[in-house]
């Protein structure tokens, strides 16, 4: 019975943690086959990194329209995944540097820290690492992104590295940015260019009829908070956003 129990012992020890802080300063460990989504409740980062002079990557605080709050990134790129997170309707939270997972692969105590976590409004989780194409090459970081994934998966989470997308999307979705937040552009406005907008009109038409009597370009703040929002539509993966871009009504 004795010897039963240290090997019990040794399996809970050498069993997957993951451990999440929270915005109280205060940290929790919880087995990660036993951790859920509502443990990331009024949790934070699990690392701060702020931008200093001569650092060679690039991290900030994005101002979040899905969280309403402040996601961090530490590159570029994730700047761009954090984007078009923020412009996907289906997503309902982000949290970035969600946890610390450790765990024995291979004979050898690992850890990793996760770029993002994203909750659909369906109740899918999706953890998301960034890293250039370029590195993806380098057999020790494929496999130092690979373990997660599969402890992750276990969990029936969707896991997902991410390099890039197409660059108009990306650019597109950084100029739609600008009128994420409600306010920007005043309501009345975006109501009556929803209520006016004709589905299958090529952005520039749009314009000239919602202007009326005054300058075209007075009509576009509500048209690109629509397309922000999805009320409306267009391929923003086609090329830069231009007049002859053609305007989808969703819903």
């Amino acid at each position: 019975m004795a010897g039963q129990h240290v090997i019990r012992s040794r399996r809970e020890r050498d069993a997957p943690v993951a451990s999440i802080r929270y915005l109280d300063g205060t940290t929790r460990q919880v087995p990660l086959q036993q951790m859920r989504l509502q443990d990331f409740v009024e949790s934070g980062p699990w690392r701060r990194v702020r931008a200093v002079h001569g650092m060679a990557h690039f991290s900030g605080d994005y101002a979040s329209a899905t969280t309403g709050g402040h996601v961090v990134y530490e590159s570029r790129l994730e700047l761009a995944r954090l984007l078009l997170a923020d412009f996907d309707p289906c997503v309902v939270g982000i949290y970035a540097q969600p946890l610390r997972m450790v765990a024995r692969v291979d004979g050898k105590v690992r850890s990793h820290v996760p770029d993002f976590l994203l909750v659909t409004d369906s109740g899918l989780v999706r953890v998301v690492n960034v890293k250039p194409a370029s590195r993806l090459e380098n057999p020790r970081v494929a496999f130092a992104l690979a373990w997660p994934g599969s402890l992750l998966e276990g969990l029936g989470w969707e896991y997902e590295v991410w390099s890039g997308a197409e660059p108009s999307l990306v650019e597109n979705v950084r100029f739609l940015a600008a009128y994420r937040h409600r306010g920007v552009v005043p309501e009345a406005d975006v109501e009556r260019a929803w209520r006016e907008v004709v589905d299958g009109e090529e952005l520039a038409v749009a314009e000239r009829r919602l202007a009326g009597d005054g300058e075209p370009e007075e009509a576009r703040p509500a048209l690109m908070a629509l397309l922000w929002s999805g009320r409306l539509t267009t391929d923003l993966a086609a090329g830069p956003l231009s007049g002859e871009c053609v305007l989808r009504r969703c819903g």
